[in-house]
């Protein structure tokens, strides 16, 4: 068991980790700039996206369950519709997205986030660069989801890493070569975005061919009625769990952007450290959404409990090298995003949080991958909204007034903890069988 665990959880995990690095390599260019202006437009920019892709997300994780469940069935033809029935959701959530690009930045500047006006400025320009890959990038969410499904993570791997250097080697030419700003990483973003596709398309061709040749004999089956019904109630569910998700962090984001550059910057910083948490121990969360869902298809309940508890032990055992690293290195690591003294002495400040936050969180990343694979998706939703409204915002409006910026990251401090004991509380009712 440890062997299948690992086989799906370590390219999971370099392809999670992967994908921050693209953030950093954008901070730490715009971090090394003059102005702490350029953090703070990619910071917002990213954070409409943040909005917009993790809303979006279900396309990805609705998938992977339901994919991972036909495979465990071998029902191949739920297998293929699946695929079809995500890439379509995701061709049309893109084109809706792109027809309203500017009606979501006038919402997000005039009514959500409160930034200076340079910086809003920046954040717009370079949303609307960024924003032309949005057909790539959810396309891509639905692939990596379905290659999920069928306990394939190498291919996830291969486009995560592919799209992560195009990004970096396209974002250095652009702010190096081309001497461009905040508009230069965001062009980088939108070419590697294609560059990804484009080589999906190839490996799909290369692997599964045979699997979607069939489609024309089941192309009716498409928009059968239920299974259209069942295919939406659970992606609604991860829709709106991900949207009080993301409330949380657009949240925390807005209060960062009212406090001033400086501290929007440094909270920029940090959330980089604690997004390289989350998409380190999301290897073992990936790795139980294939395996949890194979297993509650083929109904081998012993082998889905070890399952879990092994998946717990990597997960968390994880966490904890993340805390120990920050503890050790955290000074050093600070000064990969920026030279800017000011923000080294403020970010400085409020490592002690990213010491604690991995031994906090690494249970709730992974019940979210347990719950996903078993398509308990009701109970997700819950127990985010709980954690979001009964516990996030409380803390916040309880601590901030006298702790300041402290008050913000222990909001986001006990909104990671009550999500581990909510979906730990849950478990035995909704999980196993």
């Amino acid at each position: 068991m440890n062997k299948r665990i690992l086989r799906l959880a370590i390219p999971n995990i370099f392809s999670n980790l992967a994908i921050p690095l693209q953030g950093i390599v954008d901070t730490a260019l715009m971090g090394h700039l003059d102005d702490e202006v350029y953090i703070g437009a990619i910071g917002l920019g990213a954070t409409i996206f943040a909005i917009i892709y993790w809303g979006l997300g279900f396309i990805r994780m609705g998938t992977t369950g339901l994919v991972a469940q036909a495979y465990g069935r071998k029902d191949h033809d739920t297998v293929t519709l699946t695929l079809f029935r995500a890439l379509g959701v995701a061709l049309i959530a893109a084109g809706l997205v792109l027809v309203f690009r500017e009606g979501i930045v006038t919402l997000a500047f005039d009514h959500m986030i409160d930034g200076e006006a340079d910086t809003e400025r920046l954040a717009a320009d370079y949303f609307f660069i960024r924003i032309l890959a949005a057909p790539a990038a959810l396309s891509l969410f639905a692939f990596k989801g379905w290659f999920l499904g069928m306990q394939n993570a190498r291919f996830p791997l291969i486009l995560t890493l592919a799209v992560t250097i195009s990004n970096i080697v396209f974002s250095l030419w652009f702010v190096k070569g081309m001497e461009m700003t905040s508009d230069g990483v965001a062009y980088g973003t939108l070419l590697a975005q294609y560059v990804g596709l484009a080589l999906c398309l190839v490996l799909m061709r290369m692997r599964y061919w045979k699997e979607v040749l069939h489609f024309r004999r089941i192309r009716k089956a498409l928009l059968e009625i239920a299974a259209l019904r069942h295919f939406f109630s659970i992606n609604s569910d991860i829709f709106f769990r991900t949207l009080a998700l993301t409330f949380a962090f657009t949240f925390f984001d807005i209060k960062s952007a009212e406090a001033g550059n400086t501290t929007l910057a440094v909270n920029k910083i940090l959330n980089q450290m604690l997004f390289l948490i989350s998409y380190g121990v999301d290897g073992f969360a990936f790795a139980a959404e294939s395996i949890v869902g194979r297993y509650v298809g083929s109904r081998q309940g012993d082998k889905l409990r070890q399952a879990i508890r092994l998946l717990m032990l990597w997960g968390l055992g994880l966490g904890a090298v993340f805390s120990l690293l920050y503890a050790a290195a955290g000074p050093l690591m600070l000064q990969v995003f920026t030279s800017q003294e000011h923000l080294l002495r403020e970010a400085n400040v409020y490592l002690p949080w990213m010491i604690a936050l991995p031994l906090l969180s690494a249970a709730a990343f992974l019940w979210d991958g347990i719950y996903i694979g078993a398509v308990a998706t009701r109970t997700l939703l819950y127990t985010m909204i709980l954690s979001t409204f009964a516990v996030f915002l409380p803390v916040y409006y309880l601590s901030f007034p006298s702790m300041g910026n402290h008050g913000l990251w222990l909001a986001m401090s006990a909104f990671m903890l009550s999500r581990s004991l909510f979906l730990s509380f849950m478990a035995k009712k909704v999980i196993y069988f």
